[in-house]
């Protein structure tokens, strides 16, 4: 039972769009990260003893976004591969 013919391109196909994919979405983080650092900024998330905890649950969710893209677009990638090959 090896893999067909008609399969294993698709397959390829499949690989290089999940590799494309992981490359723009790595570059969308160098895209991400001033605006966090502008929020924290802006949030004034360095000085913990001044801000309401408001403020401070604000400053961990900006802290955030940039972890759950990665892991969005890693999430992704591996979903178009395993898609072609669990199918």
């Amino acid at each position: 039972m090896g893999i067909k013919k008609g399969k294993r391109g698709s397959i390829l196909m499949m690989v290089a769009t999940a590799v494309i994919i992981f490359m723009v979405g790595m570059i969308a983080v160098n895209f991400i990260k001033p605006e966090v650092t502008t929020a924290r900024t802006s949030l004034n998330c360095g000085n913990a003893a001044a801000i309401t905890d408001g403020a401070k649950l604000m400053c961990l969710a900006t802290d955030t976004v940039v972890p759950y893209f990665i892991i969005l677009v890693c999430s992704i990638a591996g979903g178009i591969l395993t898609e072609k090959l669990l199918v």
